[in-house]
């Protein structure tokens, strides 16, 4: 790499014999320069708080927003409390010591299996039936674990010969989800949920079975999970219509590697997650991150009165134009921004971020009074149509200030809030939109924390089939249902639902449908008997 020539200041005679327009060129380089090193600044800014700092958002409490403690002495009610009068004695502490071991249940009996040890009590010893007696028992509970949790059916069928006829009968194997599979369901939706919900990939799932005495190759896990989400996609299908059924529609998108690009190469594809009023989420799968993936989850001309609650991005708002809907943008993307430039200019993005947080304040307000309706949307307009109207009229005045950079990140930060004021102010009228769209992040979350683990998928295909599983398990999540035994009862009623009733599969209508008697696999069946 060739030595670049170290710059060196000017002498004064070389100053002096300048002329003027020499002089106004080298001051734009230096303008120029500045810009660009403040540039530099900011990324590195930037990278050394997202690989060594903080990476939440949440601003620290001032001294002046933080509650002293002669503030807190002087919160104490002046009249004293009623005492007591006690004998005049010296009490000795109370104390309850536990026998060790001893302890409460922390766990549901009716699912988690309990093997009983009987104690023996060494003051028995000698003694007969008729010299002791048993008053009760004293429990005390610890957590065990067999190495590895998967366990063989063998279903021993008779075979029998009619002495009259001579004839010989035996009933066949029940069958299974998977025709001619050696994977009982209930192996299948552990599979899947291990994968999904605590992100184990298939090469640990397979060394863990390899531990536990199992003789099976990885690939035939590959295919029990390909197959269980063949088996799911009509009721991701059904999911994915019901949130384009909804008014209000959140929508973002994330990255996912899947497929090969060349040699040592994965392509950079896109999930692009919706979520539905009904507390529903999907994660189509696409190649890319194109304009028209948008209309091919919505579909063309959704309906009137329609809301599509985004991120800035421009694919969205293109939809929302060509289609007639509502868009609305989120405040969080908002807030970013000028979080992210405190380190430029401080006191403008500590004013704005103190706008941003008296909003969220009002909404605090409506959760804690449980605000619905019209009841919360004039709360809103009371409340926070004038933070917001104070907001912009704070950021026009901001473009009014002279020497703000066009690559300044307060500039690109109030840039993004006055392009967007319409959409960013849908929520003030709409009690059903959210301010931010905070809740599809939290439902999105599995992905990137899959990406971590799992890291990418071979194919295109593999890709839309984690869309397909993680689209239930984490609705199941989002309904407060257990994905296990949400997959081990729809993976044995699917094939067995007409399609017009479909729908009631997935977990949203399937906690009011099934969850009360919901079908169980052969082994918990085994459990419960014992």
């Amino acid at each position: 790499m060739p030595n670049t020539p170290t710059p060196r200041p000017l002498s004064h005679d070389e100053a002096a014999a300048l002329t003027p327009q020499q002089v106004v060129g080298l001051s734009e380089q230096v303008v120029d320069l500045s810009d660009r090193l403040n540039g530099l600044q900011q990324q590195l800014d930037w990278f050394r708080r997202h690989v060594f700092g903080q990476k939440s958002e949440k601003r620290p409490l001032t001294p002046d927003e933080q509650l002293s403690l002669s503030d807190l002495f002087l919160s104490l009610p002046e009249k004293p409390l009623p005492g007591k009068a006690v004998a005049a004695h010296t009490r000795q502490p109370a104390s309850r010591k536990q026998d060790e071991g001893e302890s409460l249940p922390f766990f549901d009996r009716e699912r988690v299996p309990v093997e009983m040890i009987e104690v023996a009590n060494p003051d028995m010893a000698g003694l007969s039936s008729d010299q002791y007696e048993v008053i009760g028992f004293k429990d005390s509970y610890r957590l065990a674990q067999r190495p590895g949790s998967y366990v063989v059916l063998q279903y021993r069928r008779p075979l029998i010969k009619r002495l009259d006829t001579q004839q010989l009968s035996c009933p066949p194997a029940p069958v299974g989800v998977l025709e001619g599979s050696r994977a009982d369901v209930s192996f299948l939706a552990g599979l899947m949920v291990d994968k999904c919900a605590y992100h184990l990939p298939l090469y640990r799932q397979h060394q863990k079975l390899l531990d536990a005495g199992f003789t099976l190759s990885r690939q035939w896990l590959t295919q029990l999970f390909n197959q269980g989400a063949a088996l799911l996609e009509p009721i991701y299908e059904a999911q994915l219509a019901s949130i384009r059924a909804g008014r209000v529609i959140a929508m973002d998108e994330t990255p996912i590697k899947a497929g090969l690009a060349g040699a040592g190469k994965m392509k950079a594809t896109y999930f692009w997650p919706v979520y539905g009023e009904g507390d529903e989420i999907c994660f189509p799968h696409f190649e890319s991150r194109r304009h028209e993936h948008v209309q091919e989850v919505l579909g063309v001309k959704p309906g009137a009165d329609k809301v599509l609650l985004t991120d800035g991005y421009a694919a969205y708002a293109a939809y929302a134009k060509q289609n007639g809907v509502t868009h609305a943008q989120c405040w969080t993307h908002c807030r970013r921004g000028f979080f992210e430039a405190q380190e430029a200019e401080p006191e403008a993005a500590a004013a704005a971020l103190k706008f941003i947080g008296a909003l969220y304040a009002v909404e605090e307000t409506i959760r804690e009074q449980k605000l619905k309706g019209e009841k919360k949307r004039e709360y809103r307009l009371d409340h926070a149509k004038p933070v917001v109207e104070r907001f912009f009229a704070w950021v026009a005045e901001q473009f009014e200030r002279q020497g703000l950079l066009p690559r300044n990140p307060l500039t690109k930060a109030l840039n993004y809030a006055r392009e967007r004021r319409s959409g960013l102010e849908v929520y003030l009228a709409d009690p059903d939109v959210p301010i931010d769209t905070n809740h599809l992040e939290r439902g999105l979350r599995v992905i990137p924390m899959g990406r971590r683990n799992w890291n990418f998928c071979w194919t295109e295909l593999g890709a839309r089939q984690i869309g397909i599983v993680q689209s239930l398990i984490a609705t199941c999540r989002l309904h407060g249902l257990s994905p296990y035994d949400y997959l081990v009862d729809v993976l044995q009623r699917v094939g067995q639902q007409p399609a017009a009733e479909v729908a009631q599969l997935t977990p949203r209508q399937w906690k009011t449908h099934f969850a009360a008697n919901p079908l169980r696999s052969d082994l918990s069946k085994i459990q419960n008997a014992q």
